[in-house]
């Protein structure tokens, strides 16, 4: 049994993170365990890469959900990074904090330390900003931000119809006021993406007190009178032991911690005993509480051939590969969601409930589809959906996906707030700035106008944004599964340091806030004796 201080599950966001700043005292024996494969492929570093990379299973857990009831019984696919940098090696790159309330809901919550004053200086710790470091961003961290978009003009008509719809115009979504319309911040540098592991986790792989292990799919947290003291993992053909001397840390995000807590008998009882996993510590909100940002795109054709569809088919996309290979420029250069929103859906709220992401391309969901002609889509998703799922157990194997029921639309008012949204985006398509672009309206159509029909259509098409958490929610009522310090309730030893922390979802994409989590997470660990 090889021994450390710390073991930490999941190089994704947090995890990356972790390794750094764990491992940066030589007196730390730090072991990062990762499931999927290094970050080697080209297309991670391509920015415009991801529709290589989360249609297909080299890098994606693949995950689908339970049939959903609010949605027609469909199942939905669910991509989450297995590779080296989880999530932020397949993303989208968009550089989203959130809304300050959000924090500070979570500190009115009982989660002390949490509020947007708290956490603020960990964002900046993080970050190296492009636009320079002021009250809210810094200029020394890790991450790079950068600001510069391609330069297309749909995404300029994107911005100026979303201002003639009535909309201002954001400075900057990251600052003091997030409301507004621009063009988003990214987590790329030079043509090339930031992921977790390009920033945090390369630069520091030749520590000797870091040991970094990929293939190696975590089996279960190991205890030593009730204290978690290592994990079990196996490794190709090996099932291997480690222990931890200070603290077993699962970074694994919204899915598979939870799903190692209940395999390593951590849950709900009556679930564990089901499955014949012995309990160590009955926690009924394990697996509770998920929440995500469900999305509907609507596309339409372009009346001019200047969409990415041009760069994706043969041979322009081979040219597209060799000029960011040799440059680092172009198409494949360029961030696939460029435009952005933040908008209310009724001017009496007090912060936007909807966001809208826009791309230079008509594509199918998740890239399942290579697109078919030019054109443009808006996603809108609701910020703050009041649906609540699960996620559990489907057998006590480790290999077999666990079941995910994110249960959406379960709430009435989530489906209200998507279809106000959808108008919302007809509207700024409507407008004059978008007439030299704007053909046929192809999804949802624009015979699919009534309420009942924009509802079905909703049902029909909707999909994730990829946001899920709040699957071990931080707090201190009954269904809490860690602490304001991120300590597993009743379970010495060990922590959860990921998005399922969360104890509400954020008002933005969550790559962002992970990485704030494990920053905020490693100067607790490292103040702890």
């Amino acid at each position: 049994m090889a021994d450390y201080d710390f073991i930490i599950v999941g190089a994704g966001s947090a995890g990356c993170v972790l390794a750094n700043r764990l491992s940066a005292n030589p007196n730390n024996r730090v072991l990062l365990l990762e499931a999927g494969k290094k970050d080697s492929s080209p297309f991670i570093h391509m920015p415009a890469g991801l529709s290589q990379l989360v249609p297909k299973e080299d890098h994606n857990w693949y995950f689908w959900t339970e049939p959903q009831e609010h949605l027609f019984g469909r199942e939905l696919f669910w991509p989450r990074g297995k590779v080296l940098g989880g999530s932020s090696s397949i993303n989208g790159m968009v550089y989203i904090r959130g809304h300050a309330s959000d924090y500070d809901h979570w500190r009115q919550l009982g989660c002390r330390g949490w509020s947007f004053e708290d956490v603020l200086p960990y964002f900046k710790k993080s970050e190296t900003c492009e636009r320079g470091s002021d009250d809210f961003h810094g200029a020394d961290g890790e991450l790079n931000v950068t600001s510069k978009v391609m330069d297309h003009p749909m995404t300029k008509a994107f911005v100026d119809a979303s201002v003639q719809a009535g909309f201002k115009k954001a400075d900057d979504f990251n600052g003091a006021d997030q409301e507004g319309v621009n063009t988003y911040d990214f987590t790329i540098k030079d043509g090339k993406r930031q992921s977790a592991a390009v920033a945090f986790l390369h630069p520091v792989m030749n520590r000797e007190n870091l040991t970094v292990e990929t293939d190696a799919l975590t089996t279960r947290v190991l205890f030593t009178e009730g204290k978690a003291s290592g994990v079990e993992y196996r490794q190709g053909v090996e099932l291997k032991t480690a222990s931890a001397d200070r603290e077993v840390v699962l970074s694994g995000g919204a899915i598979n911690s939870p799903q190692l807590l209940l395999l390593s008998g951590i849950g709900p009882g009556a679930q564990l005993q089901h499955l014949g996993i012995p309990i160590i510590k009955d926690l009924p909100g394990v697996g509770e509480n998920l929440q995500d940002h469900l999305d509907v795109l609507l596309r339409w054709r372009s009346l001019q051939p200047i969409s990415a569809y041009g760069a994706s088919k043969f041979p322009n996309n081979a040219l597209t590969l060799l000029r960011w290979r040799l440059a680092s420029s172009g198409w494949g250069a360029a961030a696939p969601t460029p435009g952005g929103a933040f908008l209310k859906t009724r001017p009496e709220l007090e912060r936007p409930d909807i966001q809208l992401h826009q791309m230079n391309v008509a594509s199918a969901p998740h890239g399942l589809e290579p697109p078919k002609e030019h054109g443009f889509q808006v996603h809108v998703c609701q910020l703050r959906p009041e649906s609540r799922g699960t996620v559990s157990l489907s057998s006590p194997l480790p290999k077999d996906h666990p079941k995910i029921d994110p249960n959406y639309l379960s709430a009435p008012g989530d489906l209200e707030v998507l279809r106000d949204g959808l108008k919302i985006v007809r509207n700024i398509v409507n407008q004059s700035a978008f007439e030299p672009f704007r053909g046929e309206e192809t999804w949802p159509g624009i015979e699919v106008d009534e309420d009942y029909e924009i509802d079905a259509a909703i049902r029909s098409s909707a999909e994730t944004l990829y946001h899920p958490v709040g699957t071990c929610k931080m707090g201190h009522d009954e269904m809490a599964v860690v602490d304001d310090e991120l300590r597993v309730h009743g379970v010495p030893g060990l922590r959860v340091v990921d998005a399922s922390i969360m104890p509400t979802l954020i008002g933005g994409n969550t790559n962002a806030p992970a990485i704030m989590i494990a920053e905020k997470a490693a100067d607790m660990m490292l103040a702890t004796p």
